[in-house]
């Protein structure tokens, strides 16, 4: 796997992590997520990439796919500010959270963003005080069946309700490009994308029968990352949806993607430090074994053991044994893994580094700024240009 070579140069990074550092920290390997954007242009084609920032907002992260010539899928005046910080073009800039302060609009508009995403009437009105003439594209309700992070009801609305919206934002004075749906993040079905591409197809023929040509279909992110579990190519990904679209649509739109995950994941490894290893009673077989990082310290995502990351140690040619896997707080939802079954190296003991792969991507955003006093992820990048 990618992480593999990551873990490797841990020693010898470039620039390497200071002798100083304290565990935990993210590695992060710049070449490795140009590589996945890279491998995404070629299977996708002619096709926009937005990279949904809010996975992994680095900055010099976000240089090097601006370099790719990547664009940018931001949530907040935050990470427009930090994408033009790194010179991006605002034209490459989409603000794609339907739920925006009118301030932050007015903001976004004014440092030259002019597309944005909607899902209700009111965040219609808002965009067409504050972002006058904008580029708008109405978001869908899409199932995350098949999903390990499910996205659930709070974005997007009906179809019907988009066609009605998207009429309503031209005479409003806004210019109504297309739709948009999201199947859930680290999405392991390639067929999910389906059904939600015949809706915006219907969409699409429900609003040109009102004298509106939209031409916009972003197909949102979710294209899943290797974790302990192997996952489908993302070609298959790619060629599912090229083969929906062809299906569903007279003449083929404009093709966006907004991946997160997919390009950052693979790019991350977080290393930590053991901080004991118990028992729970004189006859149990299963450890306990506790690290210096655990949900409030960046791995959110093991919440409900939805991601279940890859870990590795100095031992793991030796014998093994069952293990439940916590963090250092004194919180009892502090538990990464009880119910998914982990073996962990039975030489495993407090001051040892065990490392977590595929951790680039909803790690250090996650990271509490300091919940009972530990210190937030901190991330050393290696790769060109870091």
């Amino acid at each position: 796997m990618i992480n593999d070579t990551i873990v490797d140069g841990l020693t010898g990074t470039d620039p390497p992590p200071p002798q100083q550092a304290q565990t935990p920290y993210l590695i992060l390997d710049t070449n490795v997520a140009a590589a996945q954007y890279d491998r995404l242009t070629k299977a996708f084609g002619p096709t926009q990439i937005f990279y949904a920032v809010k996975a992994n907002p680095e900055p010099r992260l976000i240089r090097r796919l601006a370099a790719s010539g990547s664009s940018f899928d931001v949530a907040s005046p935050a990470e427009i500010d930090l994408c033009l910080s790194e010179g991006v073009d605002p034209g490459h800039l989409s603000y794609g959270n339907t739920i925006k302060k009118a301030k932050d609009i007015r903001y976004a508009y004014q440092r030259g963003v002019r597309m944005f995403v909607f899902d209700s009437e009111a965040e219609l009105h808002k965009l067409a005080e504050n972002a006058p003439g904008s580029a708008v594209f109405c978001r869908l309700l899409a199932s995350s069946a098949g999903a390990q992070w499910p996205l659930s009801r709070k974005f997007g609305c009906t179809p019907d309700m988009a066609a009605a919206l998207l009429i309503k934002s031209r005479d409003l004075g806004l210019n109504p490009v297309g739709v948009s749906f999201h199947v859930g993040s680290q999405q392991l079905d390639p067929s999910r994308w389906d059904a939600s591409i015949a809706e915006a197809a219907q969409v699409f023929r429900e609003v040109s029968a009102s004298g509106i040509e939209l031409d916009l279909l972003n197909c949102g992110g979710g294209f899943p990352a290797g974790y302990v579990d192997a996952v489908a190519p993302i070609e298959d990904f790619a060629s599912a949806i090229h083969e929906s679209v062809e299906r569903h649509f007279a003449v083929k739109p404009r093709l966006a993607i907004e991946p997160g995950r997919f390009i950052a994941a693979e790019a991350g490894v977080l290393r930590a430090e053991v901080v004991l290893v118990s028992h729970k009673s004189f006859t149990d077989d299963v450890r306990w074994v506790y690290l210096d990082i655990g949900r409030f310290g960046g791995l959110a995502e093991t919440e409900g053991e939805a991601i279940r990351y890859r870990i590795v140690t100095a031992y793991d040619d030796g014998p093994k044994g069952p293990a439940h896997i916590a963090g250092p707080t004194c919180d009892s939802v502090d538990i990464l893994y009880q119910v998914t079954p982990y073996e962990l190296p039975l030489e495993l003991k407090p001051g040892d580094m065990v490392d977590f792969l595929g951790t680039g991507a909803y790690t250090t955003t996650y990271s509490s700024v300091g919940f009972n006093g530990f210190a937030p992820l901190a991330t050393f990048c290696i790769g060109d240009n870091a």
